[in-house]
């Protein structure tokens, strides 16, 4: 992948602040947290590789976590990155944790990162890239209209929201826009379900939050989190769902705020025994 093509947005002034966004999302899911931050950080959300405007590599070469988080790492070092802050929510929460691992963030503050699910949970997640699959092969009109469905948009509703019934969860969709075969949502769905998080040590202050209503990547997946990250700092997200930039944008700026001044204050996390 080419780390030249990532489409970006750069805004702010201070250490730079990389914000990494889920699977099939965009980097316009973090507007509500990024102005909240620009008084204090250079903030920089991407598209990630085959999202939003951002092209994803060709059908043959590698496209898994692992290569977003070396396609990432050399937008960073293309853009003059040192060791900078790191967010990112679901897929977005991996390569941040990724990019920790191998010493190349100042701070990493994550929500729902993908790679801690048990068996049952990545069970589901090869249930769901199936479906994609099968749904890649409509027509186009087709996919939109079910996806317009009350039940497509309950669905929607409780896969995305903390709070299904609210009145900002209600133009809540499922996307199908761009879902062909082989389009990047249906390539990733197989690969995030096989990918698992190993346990190494992360030698910058870390924060890792999940929504109490995450319905997607299960809250209890926040377990094997402490147990693979164990400097970590966990947070429970009251009220959001597995999107909690769209919840509760002011709690998830103010744990990133955290977890950088942490970071900036010189803070050593816990040696492992």
């Amino acid at each position: 992948m080419d780390p030249t093509r990532i489409a970006y947005e750069r805004r702010g002034r201070g250490r730079p602040l990389l914000l990494l966004h889920g699977l099939g999302d965009r980097r316009q899911s973090w507007t509500g947290v990024m102005r909240r931050l620009v008084d204090t950080y250079e903030v920089i959300c991407v598209d990630l590789p085959g999202f939003g405007t951002t092209p994803a590599p060709p059908i043959g070469e590698p496209y898994n976590v692992y290569s977003m988080t070396e396609t990432v790492r050399e937008f960073c070092e293309l853009h003059g990155l040192d060791r900078p802050h790191l967010a990112g929510n679901s897929l977005g929460g991996s390569i941040a944790l990724e990019l920790a691992a191998r010493g190349a963030a100042g701070s990493v503050t994550v929500f729902s990162p993908a790679g801690f699910s048990d068996r049952l949970a990545r069970w589901g997640m090869h249930t769901v890239g199936r479906l994609a699959n099968a749904a890649a092969q409509l027509p186009t009109d087709v996919k939109e209209r079910l996806a317009d469905t009350p039940p497509a948009r309950a669905a929607a509703r409780v896969a995305l929201r903390g709070d299904p019934a609210s009145p900002d969860a209600k133009a809540t969709r499922f996307g199908v826009q761009g879902l062909e075969p082989g389009a990047p949502y249906v390539r990733m769905v197989p690969r995030i379900a096989e990918y698992s998080f190993v346990q190494r040590y992360v030698d910058c202050p870390v924060t890792i939050a999940w929504g109490d209503r995450d319905r997607t990547l299960l809250p209890s997946s926040a377990v094997h989190a402490h147990e693979r990250v164990p400097n970590a700092r966990m947070v429970s997200l009251i009220g959001s769902g597995h999107i909690p930039m769209a919840d509760d944008p002011v709690a998830v700026a103010e744990h990133i705020r955290w977890t950088c001044r942490s970071a900036d204050r010189g803070h050593a996390p816990r040696q492992p025994r």
